[in-house]
């Protein structure tokens, strides 16, 4: 059996989920400083890719940065560089598709901050920046870290964009998710059912570890 759809899956689902981590917290800290108007504006904005079908991303994804439109064909003359039909390319889907579970999580647990830490952070002299990553975010790490975990576990089963931007080749660009579809499709149901249980496996373990995150803030709460 061919383990490299496992490895892609968990390749792709990493680096999307460091990517995804990173830009969440930061348009989630900034768009909660915003006026309600312009926070509705972001949210809706930043929340889209949560309500669209997963193909509907692809052929957006296909149309901006394929080689027949003006960025994909400007990188392919200049650089040789195609976004498209690479295993890298389901990265560029992952995000766009888990951003809004980071963003929506981080929000919500920096909204939760209790924001007397920061003004008495403040009066010691302490900056933004030191205030933010020593303060803030320890103090909303639970939801970060929910955030985060959703996040990979979203990437992890991707399949609607990464389909569609990166294909099904076996050993370059396979997936889980790709995979079980295409052994389906010609019959291979006994290589199917060995992707389906490994993924089952594999979300079972997420939930698991989303599960104590949620226990042990409950319990730190309550006492």
């Amino acid at each position: 059996m061919d383990y490299f759809p496992l490895y892609n899956s968990i390749r792709i689902a990493i680096i999307s989920s460091i990517i995804t981590f990173f830009l969440g917290i930061f348009f989630a800290y900034y768009v909660k400083k915003l006026k309600p108007t312009l926070k509705g504006i972001c949210d809706v904005i930043f929340t889209l890719p949560l309500v669209l079908p997963p193909t509907v991303i692809g052929f957006f994804i296909i149309k901006a940065l394929g080689p027949n439109s003006f960025f994909g064909g400007a990188l392919k003359d200049l650089f040789d560089l195609n976004l498209i039909m690479k295993w890298y390319s389901a990265i560029i889907a992952t995000v766009i598709v888990t951003f809004p579970l980071m963003y929506r999580t981080a929000r919500g647990a920096f909204e939760s901050f209790d924001i007397n830490l920061k003004y008495a952070a403040q009066t010691l002299g302490k900056s933004n920046t030191w205030i933010f990553w020593k303060v803030m975010m320890p103090c909303s790490k639970k939801g970060v870290l929910a955030g985060l975990v959703l996040s990979f576990a979203r990437a992890l089963g991707e399949y609607g964009a990464t389909s569609m931007v990166s294909g099904f080749i076996p050993g370059k660009t396979a997936t889980i998710s790709t995979s079980v579809y295409q052994f389906w499709r010609v019959g291979q149901d006994d290589l199917a059912y060995k992707w389906v249980f490994i993924n089952i496996l594999i979300s079972l373990f997420i939930l698991l570890i989303i599960n104590l995150l949620e226990a042990n803030n409950y319990g730190k709460k309550r006492a």
